[in-house]
């Protein structure tokens, strides 16, 4: 009896000798050999906790490396995690990536989604407004003195290239009900206030949209597009300049890879790309974003 008794006892110092141990190679794996990755949460978080878990361990098991993902609480903790280097790869909105980019010296844009090569923002409007579809840019006018909200403040599709359309259309900020436009924080908030009547207008990701109607998610007796910008570049991969330093040579060039080859052939992947409502991912670079730098100085959104 005493002999089994010390034999559990030996087990279990022996099991806690493993977890300490344990402990201090997960430590020592945080600081230098794992790939931490973030996103902009322009959506809701349930669907992007499901998208990166599935993407964290497909790049784990293609790279051979360590692969976490990060969440942050809004778009500008996004930009702030890549600056100070507690992300080394993040999906950025094209306003967000070049606000982060120009913090962060040898940042590199390595690919986006076929459908960002020609994005689109969509207005939409509650059916109990006097709104009607807009032919034009210049119809845009009619959103003066309405309820409007965008998305967050820092969305390209959700704030910074609707701006640019309606001040096109001569139409500022100030020109909204209250003298000024809502910011719901993402484009499924926007969504589902224009859909209660909360405003009578809005602006969100064309994406978004097309995922909530083919999903059933909204209900078209109540919201409608009432147009439809014209095409820009919008999200992409951020990767930090110093991926080949701290992982091996040629790391950056093999993870672009990676998102290059992902297909529907394979079951992950295949589920992969549908989460980010993508066919495939293809090369990008930085001077893509050039127009979204100009307009986003413009408004004030770079400095």
């Amino acid at each position: 009896m005493y002999k089994k008794h010390l034999a559990t006892k030996i087990k279990k110092i022996s099991f806690s000798f493993l977890s300490i141990f344990n402990l201090f190679t997960i430590g020592s794996l945080k600081a230098d050999e794992i790939l931490r990755i973030g996103a902009i949460p322009d959506q809701n978080p349930e669907h992007l906790n499901r998208l990166y878990k599935i993407l964290s361990s497909e790049l784990s098991e293609q790279l051979n490396v360590q692969v976490r993902y990060k969440p942050v609480t809004n778009y500008a903790a996004a930009v702030t995690s890549f600056r100070t280097g507690n992300l080394d790869l993040v999906w950025f909105g094209a306003l967000t990536g070049v606000q982060a980019r120009l913090q962060s010296k040898g940042s590199k844009v390595i690919a986006q989604r076929d459908i960002d090569e020609k994005f689109h923002s969509v207005f939409i409007a509650n059916k109990k407004s006097s709104i009607q579809k807009i032919n034009n840019i210049n119809d845009l006018k009619t959103l003066k003195n309405k309820r409007f909200t965008f998305g967050s403040e820092s969305s390209t599709s959700g704030r910074l290239m609707p701006q640019y359309f309606l001040n096109k259309a001569g139409v500022q900020l100030k020109d909204f009900k209250a003298g000024r436009p809502g910011f719901s924080g993402s484009h499924d908030a926007t969504l589902m206030l224009v859909q209660s009547g909360s405003y009578e207008a809005g602006v969100l990701s064309e994406e978004v949209w097309k995922r909530n109607l083919e999903r059933g998610r909204m209900d078209p007796s109540k919201v409608f597009l009432i147009w439809k910008t014209p095409s820009y570049h919008n999200y992409h991969w951020l990767a930090q300049g110093n991926l080949d330093k701290k992982f091996k040579k040629g790391f950056t060039k093999e993870l672009t890879n990676v998102f290059l080859r992902f297909n529907e052939k394979s079951k992950k992947q295949k589920q992969i790309l549908e989460l980010f409502s993508a066919k495939k991912f293809i090369i990008s670079k930085n001077e893509n974003y050039n127009k979204i730098e100009k307009v986003a100085r413009k408004i004030g959104k770079v400095k």
